[in-house]
């Protein structure tokens, strides 16, 4: 089996998960990681409603890139925008204004040839990384249910155009995509039944459908360890009804309350240990699993998005 490319060492990164599970924030603070590292990063959001830019501290993201961190940018995807961006670059049309007419045949033809648009979200990051543009490309990209087809796009593409410039086009982003040392796909998941389930899923589907590698999968909001395994023998002693009985005697009522907030961390951390070992044992042979701890914070911003990427790095480098 060929060595895995170390993940920033990648140029194109799209990071997924089932929604809730922290995609954002991994996508965020993978690129806060690498511009750390001194490269110069893209980062962009396919959801429209998405929140990459409070997550790195920046106002509301357009199409076109926007340096908020040194050796950072962010962008968000427009298909319009990158039609327009198509057309001027690959077939020379000189587009001053909105697309008009030309827009409306676009949304018709979209309808129409399922992975138009998709195609238009993969095709500008793929010339991001063609072009040399930046070192890595990072990707808010779709959630589980839909990245496949995001990601298969140009392969659907390829099969209903047989010849010419699109077929060309297709051909080249084909290469780019399914080379694992340029390209992979983050999983991202909490320890719980459904975003474990969803995420051995994906990965069936990619493999199945596609030929992109995954580079990786995160398993984020993992709980800390409480106690030690000795130091839970002498827990679940002090929580039985006598250890407690005589705790409160000796303390006062108080430890009643320590120790059933003990215990919902113990069982929830235990409930969560079962679905992450499953996770662990069900991945294929050689795919990285990265630890990210549950960070108690309310906020989303720019500081978290550091911590998170601290994290990383203790995983990563």
């Amino acid at each position: 089996m060929a060595e895995r490319p170390h993940l920033l060492d990648r140029r194109l990164l799209f990071v997924t998960g089932k929604g809730g599970v922290g995609k954002t924030s991994i996508a965020a603070a993978l690129g806060v990681l690498a511009a750390g590292e001194g490269k110069r990063t893209l980062l962009c959001e396919v959801d429209a409603k998405g929140h990459l830019a409070e997550m790195v501290g920046a106002p509301a993201l357009r199409f076109e890139p926007t340096e908020v961190h040194p050796g950072l940018w962010a962008m968000a995807m427009d298909t319009e925008e990158s039609l327009k961006e198509y057309l001027r670059l690959q077939l020379k049309v000189p587009i001053l204004s909105r697309i008009g007419p030309l827009a409306r045949t676009f949304d018709f033809v979209a309808t129409a040839a399922p992975g138009v648009k998709e195609i238009l979200t993969v095709g500008k990051l793929a010339y991001e990384v063609r072009e040399r543009n930046y070192d890595l490309v990072v990707v808010d990209a779709s959630a589980t249910g839909h990245v496949v087809g995001q990601l298969a796009s140009p392969v659907a593409m390829s099969e209903l155009v047989k010849v010419g410039i699109v077929r060309q086009q297709t051909e080249w982003m084909l290469d780019l995509l399914t080379d694992p040392a340029t390209t992979g796909v983050v999983v991202v998941a909490t320890p719980e039944e459904m975003p474990v389930s969803e995420t051995l899923e994906l990965i069936e589907r990619l493999d199945a459908e596609t030929d992109i590698d995954v580079a990786a999968v995160v398993a984020n909001r993992v709980l800390p360890e409480l106690f030690g395994r000795s130091e839970e023998e002498v827990f679940d002693r002090l929580d039985a009804p006598d250890g407690r009985a005589h705790l409160v005697s000796a303390t006062g009522p108080a430890a009643e309350t320590v120790l059933d907030a003990a215990r919902l961390a113990v069982d929830l951390r235990r409930s969560r240990a079962v679905h992450l070992s499953r996770l662990r044992r069900s991945l294929p042979e050689g795919l990285p699993l990265v630890y990210v701890p549950y960070l108690f914070t309310r906020s989303h911003g720019m500081r978290t998005t550091r911590q998170v990427a601290e994290r990383l790095g203790e995983e990563l480098l």
